[in-house]
């Protein structure tokens, strides 16, 4: 398997933006929960999350689903050779999946989320507090990071 490249939208309606990307993408999600929805495109390769919550019509962040677990130990050690300043999660579930990932930030403070996909999980646990303070936006981020009430 390739890598992937990874979109999180913020929407303020799941059902209204399921509804918008089926005919844009002409694809069906192969995710929804009540609060996110996933799109994934073989070609060109893309994982869409739509996130309720955060400021509609902005991007959440961007990412790289990786393989393996490898390639994300691989990316974490060139990420701390570099300085970046990584935030880890090893085993985290997230946005109904368990993943193996770390963040970083661009050069213009756009989140980053180098992951892989490890299992799909049925709940949602609670919003991950240090996830939030790495984004420096609780509202932002996705649907793990803790969001402004």
């Amino acid at each position: 398997m390739a890598n992937t490249f990874h979109v999180s939208l913020n929407v303020k309606s799941i059902p209204e933006a399921i509804e918008r990307y089926r005919k844009i993408l002409g694809a069906e999600p192969a995710k929804v929960r009540g609060d996110y929805a996933k799109f994934e495109l073989s070609d060109p390769p893309l994982i869409l999350s739509l996130n309720l919550g955060g400021v509609p019509g902005t991007v959440g962040h961007l990412g790289i689903r990786y393989p393996g677990s490898a390639e994300v130990a691989a990316g974490l050690e060139r990420a701390d050779q570099a300085a970046l300043e990584p935030f880890r999660q090893e085993g985290v579930t997230c946005c109904y999946a368990k993943a193996d990932k770390y963040w970083v930030r661009d050069a213009d403070g756009v989140p980053w989320e180098m992951y892989a996909f490890l299992e799909d999980a049925e709940a949602e646990p609670a919003p991950d507090l240090g996830l939030g303070e790495f984004l420096s936006d609780p509202g932002g981020g996705g649907c793990c990071a803790a969001r402004k009430g």
